[in-house]
């Protein structure tokens, strides 16, 4: 079962949540956030990135840091002014972006099924980023931006979420990257029907978000261990969350760039990519389909197929075009023995498409590009079933939620 609570939100009010909504903290460096917050007064962006505001040189784990983000955080509330709801509720959460439509439900999840293992993770979490946002979360007593989870699409939820999104919503925006964002707050009288549904749910997923999660689950243990009078209903237990059926979720590739050829001139490299793969001078930017590669060098795009075929390797999370990439090119012939922590290799996601990979390598930053097949969300899934991590930068979830419209205090 999947515990989906309702919840007391803090928000803004509707004429003012598309100056207040922000990108997530996570998918821009300082100087982008410093460039999207702008003159906006009101951009979330102040409390979940607040060195923007700060000088180039300040720490950004400092403790000024953390006290200009609530000192922000309460003049949002102030000014905006943020309100919190009379009564705790569940919302729909859709996002539209061009053709494509996806419609979440946003509740409290529960850290006890985190730390069980009912919500599934596939990605492993680093303890700077961990502390980050588990200080910001302490700091603020609040979670700011949701946690992202999908889980096996279901009829009763979908016909639930029909009936919903049949009333006005409480928010309906377009965010300046052209994305849409249109948030429901279900009616009370449909709370229960929602829980007893999610309550048919055996598993839950993290797509995205994985930092968010654990710092929640350390947040509990911090105030749990602080609190003589712990019950278990402290909205502490509980974290935010938008739920989205698999069924809708849009998986993007997470391509790769590397710096240079580890000593290799050009033919050099060519011939040692031959020894694993058939190579083929003028393909497609992007590769079409899985255990297929496209590769940039030289301004020109390479189709890479493996010799080595796909289905003779076990475990899924081998069979994954990241972890085929890495085990016959990256690590042999490049030397990225280790690309969570190799300086020579960057990542760029789907988003950003394969012109980043051109214009990253044609001027001169990168000496080669890698086009990538997305992961799918069945892949996704039994990775996180087997309890396996996968290769860092494998999965680009677009489009992305915004921080800062319905915030969770705790």
């Amino acid at each position: 079962m999947a515990i989906v609570k309702p919840f007391r939100a803090l928000r803004p009010q509707p004429e003012q949540v598309s100056a207040v909504a922000s990108v997530p903290y996570d998918v821009v460096n300082t100087s982008e956030a410093r460039a999207l917050a702008g003159e906006n007064p009101l951009s979330f962006l102040r409390v979940s990135r607040p060195e923007l505001e700060m000088p180039d040189e300040i720490d950004h784990y400092s403790d000024e840091v953390y006290q200009r983000a609530a000192s922000n955080f309460q003049r949002l509330i102030d000014s905006a002014p943020l309100v919190t709801e009379n009564q705790p509720s569940l919302y729909l959460y859709r996002l539209r972006m061009g053709e494509h439509e996806q419609t979440g439900l946003v509740g409290c999840c529960s850290v006890d099924e985190y730390d069980r293992d009912i919500i599934r993770k596939h990605e492993r979490t680093r303890r700077d980023k961990e502390d980050d946002r588990t200080r910001h979360i302490t700091t603020l007593r609040a979670q700011t931006g949701p946690v992202f989870l999908t889980y096996r699409a279901s009829l009763v939820i979908d016909e639930l979420t029909r009936a919903v999104t049949g009333f006005s919503p409480l928010f309906d925006f377009v965010a300046p990257d052209g994305i849409a964002h249109t948030i429901w707050r279900i009616p009370v009288n449909l709370n229960e029907a929602f829980e007893e549904a999610f309550d048919q749910v055996s598993l839950l997923y993290i797509a995205d978000g994985h930092h968010r999660a654990k710092s929640a689950s350390r947040t509990c243990e911090t105030l749990r261990a602080a609190n003589p009078g712990h019950d278990g209903n402290e909205e502490y237990n509980f974290f935010q969350a938008v739920i989205f059926p698999h069924n809708q979720l849009r998986i993007l590739p997470y391509h790769r760039v590397v710096k240079d050829l580890a000593g290799l001139d050009q033919l050099e490299f060519i011939n040692r990519i031959r020894e694993h793969f058939d190579i083929e001078k003028g393909s497609t930017p992007s590769p079409s389909g899985r255990g297929r590669f496209s590769m940039y060098f030289e301004g020109s795009w390479y189709g890479l197929e493996p010799h080595q075929a796909i289905n003779n390797r076990p475990r899924v999370i081998d069979r994954l075009d990241v972890s085929l990439l890495q085990d016959l090119l990256l690590a042999p012939i490049l030397g990225i023995e280790d690309p969570r922590t190799d300086k020579r290799i960057d990542f760029v996601g789907g988003i950003r498409g394969t012109r980043e990979l051109e214009r990253l390598v044609d001027n001169g930053s990168a000496a080669v590009a890698f086009s990538l097949y997305p992961v799918t969300l069945d892949e996704l899934m039994e990775i996180s079933d087997a309890n396996e991590i996968m290769p860092p930068k494998s999965t680009w979830f677009e489009p992305k939620l915004r921080d800062g419209i319905l915030s969770h205090l705790i």
